[in-house]
């Protein structure tokens, strides 16, 4: 809540919207460290070095792709009112959701490189699967996409309309609106991302490795898909 209205700024210098995206991806890259897959197999390699230089290329990487919108708008003359629309407005929201979604699926990459462990309905730890750990991230990076791309799109969408139907008089209580009209959709796609996929992820056996089929006659087994 913090730091996503600070993001939705278009109207700004360069080098301040760098550093924004670059705030709201460490944070949400930090977040995502925190509550990732928290089996005894993760806990193994959760501060590799690796993971850490991945983390910081990632948010790097997104930061930069987040300020696209507006170093093209400062490159290139938009002559077109819906091209301008599209670019200012409309852009950054799938951009942001796809970064969210790529910064998730990076920062977890482990989960799929090493494996995470499977579970049978008692708890009991079958061994550990890198197919379980690539759906784990799959469904964490699309939640994540999902929350702040539908955060940023639907604001934009409602200010635009709210601006066009002169329901506000001046750019700051413009400003105003679209802020709240943010806070609302976030306090709406919280507990709506977060339960697109069950903690307690399912796979079935069929979908795992050879030596954990061997090793479990249960036909359905859990993991801890992490947020």
């Amino acid at each position: 809540p913090l730091t996503s209205p600070l993001v939705s700024i278009t109207n700004s210098f360069l080098l301040v919207i760098l550093f924004l995206q670059f705030v709201f991806h460490s944070y949400t890259t930090g977040f995502t460290l925190v509550n990732g897959n928290n089996t005894a197999k993760a806990e193994e390699y959760s501060i590799q070095e690796k993971q850490v230089f991945y983390s910081l290329g990632a948010i790097s990487y997104a930061a930069c792709v987040g300020a696209f919108p507006l170093v093209l708008t400062n490159r290139y003359t938009l002559r077109s009112p819906l091209t301008e629309f599209i670019v200012r407005k409309l852009l950054p929201a799938p951009l942001l959701g796809l970064m969210s979604a790529f910064t998730a699926a990076v920062v977890r990459s482990p989960d799929f490189e090493h494996g995470i462990e499977v579970m049978d309905r008692n708890g009991k730890v079958v061994g550990v699967s890198q197919k379980a750990g690539e759906k784990a991230v799959r469904e964490t990076a699309l939640s994540r996409g999902v929350l702040f791309g539908t955060t940023f799109f639907l604001p934009n969408v409602l200010t635009h309309f709210v601006q066009r139907a002169k329901f506000v008089k001046t750019p700051r209580t413009l400003a105003v609106v679209r802020m709240l009209f943010i806070m609302l959709v976030l306090s709406g796609m919280l507990p709506a991302s977060f339960s697109m996929f069950p903690q307690r992820g399912e796979i079935k056996r069929a979908d795992l490795e050879l030596e954990i089929l061997s090793s479990t006659e249960e036909t359905v087994l859990f993991y801890n898909r992490g947020i």
